[in-house]
């Protein structure tokens, strides 16, 4: 090892060492509030935000130096303001969100993961309520627009809904809300997930109207509700249903779970094609590396359109969004 080099030079490992470092501190000050103050009034008090959160005073303030040193907020001793890159982090907050509480256990056993030896039976670890939360907020700006777009494109009253991959369950919130006689049901393979539905739910009012089970959506058994259901939805869930023959064959079984489904709104990040490393998005490189580190298949959109058919369904319509990680959603009906 040179150790003439002046370890000053050493600036591009101190870039990204650093921000790794805010990274983290970024999911932290937006689940403590300090991202959403910054937002509404552009300045706080580090000592002060400590106290009245009841927050270490040292440990505070070293989350707000982690921040200015990767340029998100300027630091005069306490005093704390938004610089002009603020604002595009707070727009991206939950996709540190995703990255460093949901995932942040399976990029730390990286090296575990990666030996084939180790790569059996349930092999990592996710905290699905934080990735619930996440993508709760990654749908408002990744998907949203769309998505309704798409719910306008319905040629019938709705009635009854359900959600596969349901998440935070905010999704079904949205469609009740436009459709108020409507009724719809989650599913989730996640516990923690279906708590934090059932809590949300709750708090809308909506518990006369949402319900949720816990099932595997790709070999959940049938139950009678699901012969009501016209509209079934899925969002950033659907890549869950492949590899190729898998997916042909969990769309069919859609087909036969929801006899009277009308329409299938499918909605997720697919895989880049052509992208150079060093010109991925936000969002793009850790979606794709921790879907590999997973032993995932992540499809492309090219991928999906070649299994509709088969799989018994229709694309009436396809809509591009490309966001952050290629994301697309797929207007589908029965065949």
């Amino acid at each position: 090892m040179n150790t003439s080099i002046d370890a000053g030079a050493w600036t591009e490992a101190a870039r990204i060492y650093n921000s790794a470092v805010a990274a983290w501190a970024i999911g932290a000050a937006w689940e403590l509030g300090a991202l959403d103050e910054l937002h509404e009034n552009g300045v706080l008090d580090a000592e002060e935000f400590a106290a009245r959160q009841e927050l270490d005073a040292p440990a505070t303030l070293a989350m707000f130096r982690a921040l200015s040193a990767a340029g998100v907020v300027r630091r005069e001793e306490n005093k704390v303001t938004p610089t002009d890159t603020f604002p595009e982090i707070y727009q991206t907050r939950s996709l540190f969100h995703w990255l460093v509480r949901g995932s942040a256990e399976l990029f730390r056993q990286m090296p575990s993961v990666l030996q084939r030896k180790n790569r059996v039976g349930q092999f990592y670890q996710r905290d699905a309520a934080a990735i619930a939360v996440a993508c709760r907020e990654i749908s408002t700006f990744c998907y949203d627009p769309w998505f309704y777009a798409a719910l306008d494109d319905l040629d019938f009253d709705l009635r009854q809904v359900t959600d596969l991959g349901c998440g935070s369950g905010e999704r079904l919130q949205q469609i009740l809300r436009r459709y108020p006689a409507a009724k719809g049901l989650g599913i989730d393979i996640a516990p923690a997930a279906v708590r934090v539905a059932e809590q949300s739910a709750a708090e809308a009012g909506l518990t006369d109207r949402l319900s949720f089970v816990e099932a595997d959506m790709l070999s959940m058994a049938p139950r009678p509700e699901f012969a009501e259901v016209e509209l079934l939805t899925c969002f950033m869930a659907g890549h869950d249903f492949w590899p190729r023959e898998q997916c042909v064959a969990t769309l069919s079984r859609l087909r036969d779970l929801f006899p009277n489904a009308r329409r299938f709104l499918l909605g997720d990040a697919t895989r880049t094609v052509g992208v150079p490393d060093q010109e991925l998005r936000v969002f793009t490189l850790g979606f794709e590396v921790a879907h590999d580190l997973m032993g995932d298949f992540l499809p492309t959109a090219q991928d999906w359109e070649s299994v509709f058919e088969e799989g018994g369904w229709r694309l009436r319509r396809k809509h591009s969004i490309d966001m952050v990680a290629s994301e697309v959603i797929f207007e589908l009906e029965r065949r």
